[in-house]
């Protein structure tokens, strides 16, 4: 496939781009700077907050990967991480609408799902069906895209997946996991969880051939936790009052990504424990 992946030099879609090229696509990256040393005829520098420019970095391709945003709360202010947020994922849905993009595969993010959980979550495994709680404008940002890319599939038909994408680590981010162990509420946050970034490429190649219709949300974590302690053991010590849907396996993900496997074939190949030795 012909394919843009917007975002293409940020933390996630750098892995993504190559994952991408390496897997035989025609990749095309669209970001709002590039590395010089990267700089080739597959990149392109565009601002996807005006729609012209959008248009213009879709034209002719089959399938768009869109993953530009401000990446998390805090880096900018409120108003303008809202602002940023939707108005490029607008753009880039309405573009791809009228460049006639057969498939959009876009980030959403775990943050709609009510992080951080100083407001301790309805249960766990957390999955899709739990009632989205925004608690900023990042993470608003992210919900109000999600429901802008319902709209856009109803109309367009065109299938949009939306990945909602837990902390996503580099290899080199492993070696900090050791300083999480001693004290469970340091990233009890986001249930202690996280995705490798090769593991993120893996999902938008999946969602790109997937066989979808409409709109699809979907979480992309790993399938474990950022801590050595079963997650049962977690739960109990932190949330003892959040009830467990089920029996929990050693240190499984809290985050469900059962949906992610059953609708994109989804299975993480990659854990920090690959990179970090217990002590």
């Amino acid at each position: 496939m012909r394919i843009v992946v917007t975002g293409g030099n940020g933390k996630a879609g750098r892995w993504v781009v190559r994952d991408l090229r390496e897997h035989g696509h025609t990749v095309l990256s669209v970001d709002l700077r590039h590395d010089p040393w990267e700089w080739d005829d597959r990149c392109r520098i565009a601002d996807l907050t005006d729609y012209g420019q959008a248009v213009e970095a879709l034209a002719g391709a089959d399938s768009v990967v869109h993953l530009a945003a401000i990446p998390a709360p805090g880096i900018r202010s409120a108003a303008e991480t809202f602002r940023i947020n939707i108005t490029s994922t607008y753009n880039v849905f309405a573009a791809a609408e009228a460049q006639g993009l057969r498939r959009v595969v876009w980030a959403s993010s775990e943050t709609v799902l009510g992080l951080p959980f100083d407001t301790p979550p309805p249960f766990a495994p957390i999955n899709e069906t739990i009632e989205p709680r925004p608690e900023s404008s990042y993470a608003l940002s992210k919900l109000t895209s999600e429901a802008m890319a319902a709209q856009f599939a109803r109309r367009t038909r065109t299938p949009h997946i939306g990945l909602r994408i837990s902390n996503i680590m580099e290899p080199d981010d492993y070696a900090r996991f050791p300083s999480y162990w001693a004290d469970a509420s340091l990233r009890r946050w986001n249930l202690w969880g996280y995705v490798d970034c090769r593991d993120v490429a893996l999902a938008c190649r999946l969602a790109l051939a997937s066989d979808i219709e409409g709109s699809e949300v979907c979480i992309i974590a790993a399938d474990d936790t950022v801590m050595t302690r079963d997650s049962a053991d977690l739960m109990r010590e932190v949330f003892p009052d959040v009830p467990l849907r089920r029996d929990l396996r050693g240190r499984e993900t809290l985050l469900s990504i059962d949906r992610a496997r059953e609708i994109l074939g989804y299975a993480p190949a990659h854990r920090w424990a690959d990179h970090v030795t217990e002590g």
